[in-house]
């Protein structure tokens, strides 16, 4: 199929239907002034044109990737996660398909065209539009890049906790308490227990655990059992930002799964973030990193210093033993234990739960990112990169105009 092109300036026709016009909401009219000052729709159809067919006579052609992909926004921006329920709104609003530069006359595109595009793009595309926002930002002299804040949160996966079978064997739960009641003589050999029987020796066999290294997901095999932020035990994955403490532009945003440590992955959320600023050509550099205590450990401080990051992460209330530690490392603790406790440190602390925070409020409980419906860790990654970089748009929108989201801007009028 031929990749659609986005009319950068609509052309009347001689005979209008008789809908009229809309003439287009105060903020994605921004957002679009915003977007055509950068130059982003013949930037990303040139980036689009190899996954296309490029002779195709066949047929109409496909939705342009600037429609597509300011689709996306409106996902953020409305607080929809899921594509049918953007497709649903972008047809029922006429202001959003001024928006989409869509004429009156014209179908807004179906979720299942989304899917499409989506799948067609590499996760490459993606990464290199999240980057493109980011010039946006440098442009407008919305980075400073010194000094960063990372924190995690947790997304549902969509997949269900009845889903995940025996790694081993390829059992599924009640499969795996049946050949319990086996082995312990609770039934015999050949004996099908009804499901009554299975919930009652389930119910009071002890050592019920249950770890990811022996239980996977039939239907997404990426996501991981973990306890959600309301506690209860879910598949689900970990999205960390490592945003700007200076002009709260997350500057990466990565998708672990679920169960991943935090101390584990800090070092290589930074490190993403300093090649998204290299790939824009910022000359700012990430020296300083606040995270909180749950990613202090000593592999992780080793790691930053040989990354050249200057850590501030508070410890945890434990007793630390320096038997079998060197000198090297028993000064590494020591001096990101000192800076944490200067009045700089516990300030950087402090921006960055608010910052930090408010970007994981505005991506996950308001801008639909708290709930995956896709599966598989590229699929999942590509659709919440889109949800941070329109994050980001909002925040450029703010500086420039005071207001980040059309709901705001309503607020305020």
């Amino acid at each position: 199929m031929a990749m659609g092109r986005r009319k950068l300036e609509s052309q009347q026709q001689l005979f209008l239907p008789p809908r009229r016009k809309s003439p287009g909401h105060p903020f994605f009219k921004a957002l679009n002034a915003l977007l055509a000052e950068a130059g982003f729709d013949p930037w990303i159809e040139k980036r689009c044109l190899p996954y296309y067919e490029q002779k195709e006579t066949r047929g109409q052609p496909s939705i342009p990737p600037g429609v597509y992909f300011r689709m996306l926004f409106v996902g953020y921006f409305e607080g929809i996660d899921s594509q049918r329920g953007i497709a649903w709104r972008c047809a029922d609003s006429r202001s959003l398909e001024r928006f989409l530069g869509l004429d009156p006359d014209e179908e807004t595109p179906d979720h299942s065209s989304l899917t499409r595009i989506r799948q067609r793009l590499p996760a490459e595309v993606f990464d290199e539009v999240f980057q493109f926002v980011l010039r946006i930002a440098g442009d407008k002299q919305l980075l400073s890049g010194k000094t960063v804040g990372v924190d995690s949160t947790t997304l549902e996966a969509n997949a269900a906790m009845k889903s995940i079978v025996r790694r081993e064997t390829g059992e599924d739960w009640k499969e795996y308490v049946v050949r319990l009641m086996r082995e312990e003589g609770e039934i015999g050999k050949d004996d099908d227990p009804s499901d009554d029987e299975v919930r009652k020796f389930d119910k009071r066999r002890k050592n019920k655990r249950v770890s990811n290294a022996e239980w996977v997901s039939e239907t997404d095999p990426d996501s991981e059992m973990t306890q959600m932020k309301d506690g209860r035990t879910h598949l689900a994955y970990k999205a960390e930002h490592v945003v700007d403490l200076d002009t709260e532009i997350v500057l990466g945003a990565e998708i672990y799964p679920g169960a991943q440590g935090d101390a584990s992955t800090l070092a290589d959320s930074v490190t993403e973030a300093r090649v998204n600023l290299a790939a824009i050509g910022s000359d700012t550099t990430i020296v300083e990193v606040a995270a909180d205590k749950g990613y202090h450990s000593l592999a992780t401080l080793e790691l930053c210093d040989d990354l050249g990051y200057r850590t501030y992460i508070p410890e945890r209330e434990q007793r630390r033993r320096w038997d079998d530690k060197s000198d090297e490392q028993r000064s590494l603790v020591l001096n990101n234990r000192k800076r944490v406790a200067r009045r700089k440190g516990k300030d950087l602390q402090r921006r960055r739960s608010e910052v930090v925070e408010r970007s994981f409020a505005h991506c996950c409980e308001t801008g639909g990112g708290r709930r995956s419906w896709l599966r598989g860790m590229v699929e999942v990654t590509k659709r919440y990169l889109m949800t941070v970089a329109a994050h980001n748009l909002g925040r450029i929108l703010w500086h420039l105009f005071g207001t980040g989201k059309p709901r705001a801007m309503a607020a305020g009028s």
